[in-house]
C-alpha cells in the first residue's frame, strides 16, 4: 500500500482550506441573495497538545440562522477509544487528523438543513507502517421535503460517485442510511445521501480524488436547494415544527455522532465540536399530526430509506 508522504498531506491540507473558503464565499452569496448581511467569522486557534485549526461561523442571518464550516488539523499522542474501537492495532499509537466539518441550519423551514465532512486520518505506532484512510460524505435533514430537490441531491452524489467505479454510490448511500440512523426514534435523520469510513481501498492519490468530489459535490447539491426554498413563505407552525424536528438533529449529535465523541474523547476544542447544534430548538410530549399533513408525510414517507433515484425517476415519468 502506498503511504502518504508529508507532500502529499500538505496537499490534503491546502485542499481542505480552499474548500473551507469556497463554501463559506458561496453560502455568504446566498445569505445576500436573500437580503442579509451576515457573514462567516474567522476564528484561528490552537491545542496545546500540538495542531489547531480554523473555525468560520455565521449566526443571525435572514438566509442561514446558523452555520458552521469547521477545518482541523490535530496532532493525537494517544489514540482514544472512538478511533481504536475499530482498528485496535492502532491503540496507543500517535495520530494526525484534518478535516472539514460543515453543518448549516437556514432559517427559512422549506430549506433543509445540511451537513457534510471530509477528512483524513494517518496513524503511526513504533516498528509498525503508518496507517491512514479518508472519510466524510454528505447528508440532507429537510423539514418539508420535495421530490425534485431529493432527487437532485442524490443525482449530484451518484454522477460523482460514478467515475470511481458503479458499486460506489450504492454502497456509500446504504452506508449513509445505516449511520445517520436514530435507533431509539426508528427513523432516520434525514433523507441520506453519502457516507464512508476507512477509505482506502485505491492508492492514496484516487482516493484523495473521491474526498474532493464529495467536497466539491457539496456546493454543486446544495446551492441549487437553496436557490429554488429560500424565499418560500412559511407559517409560524410550520418554524414550530422545523424546531421540533431539529431536536431529533440535537439527539443524533449528541448519541451517536462518531465525529462529536472523537472531539470530546481528544480533549478537542468544545466550540468548534458543538457547532453543529442549532441556536433554538424544542422538544414536545407525543405530538400529533394530521394524516396526509406534510408533517406526518415526513416521518411516514421521508424519513425511510428509499432508492430514490429509481423511485422519484420513475414517480415523475407517470
Amino acid at each position: 500500500m502506498q503511504h502518504p508522504t508529508s507532500a502529499d498531506i500538505q496537499r490534503v491540507r491546502e485542499f481542505l482550506l480552499d474548500l473551507q473558503a469556497r463554501i463559506c464565499a458561496a453560502l455568504e452569496q446566498q445569505e445576500r441573495a436573500g437580503g442579509g448581511t451576515a457573514e462567516f467569522i474567522i476564528d484561528d486557534w490552537e491545542r496545546p497538545e500540538g495542531g489547531g485549526g480554523r473555525s468560520r461561523v455565521l449566526q443571525n442571518g435572514t438566509v442561514i440562522e446558523k452555520g458552521g464550516v469547521m477545518f482541523s488539523h490535530i496532532n493525537i499522542s494517544k489514540l482514544p477509544a472512538s478511533a481504536t474501537e475499530r482498528h485496535p492495532n492502532i491503540a496507543g499509537a500517535k495520530a494526525q487528523a484534518m478535516g472539514v466539518s460543515l453543518v448549516i441550519h437556514p432559517k427559512n423551514p422549506n430549506v433543509p438543513t445540511s451537513h457534510a465532512n471530509v477528512r483524513l486520518f494517518v496513524a503511526e505506532k513504533e516498528g509498525q507502517d503508518p496507517i491512514w484512510w479518508f472519510g466524510g460524505g454528505f447528508d440532507l435533514t429537510p423539514f418539508y421535503p420535495n421530490d425534485e430537490d431529493v432527487l437532485s441531491w442524490h443525482q449530484t452524489a451518484h454522477d460523482l460517485c460514478a467515475p470511481f467505479g458503479e458499486e460506489i454510490y450504492p454502497e456509500h448511500k446504504q452506508w449513509c442510511d445505516d449511520y445517520f440512523y436514530l435507533k431509539h426514534r426508528d427513523e432516520q435523520r434525514g433523507v441520506g445521501g453519502l457516507f464512508f469510513d476507512d477509505l482506502n481501498q485505491w492508492d492514496f492519490d484516487t482516493c484523495f480524488q473521491y474526498i474532493q468530489a464529495v467536497g466539491n459535490g457539496y456546493l454543486e447539491a446544495i446551492l441549487p436547494i437553496f436557490q429554488r426554498n429560500q424565499d418560500k413563505p412559511y407559517t409560524e407552525a410550520q418554524r414550530e415544527f422545523q424546531l421540533y424536528r431539529r431536536g431529533r438533529y440535537v439527539e443524533y449529535n449528541l448519541v451517536y455522532d462518531r465525529g462529536t465523541l472523537f472531539g470530546l474523547q481528544t480533549g478537542g476544542r468544545i466550540e468548534s465540536i458543538l457547532v453543529s447544534l442549532p441556536p433554538l430548538t424544542g422538544w414536545s410530549y407525543r405530538p400529533e399530526w394530521d394524516e396526509g399533513s406534510p408533517e406526518k408525510r415526513l416521518t411516514d414517507y421521508y424519513l425511510k430509506p428509499h432508492d430514490w433515484l429509481t423511485e422519484l425517476k420513475s414517480t415523475a415519468m407517470k
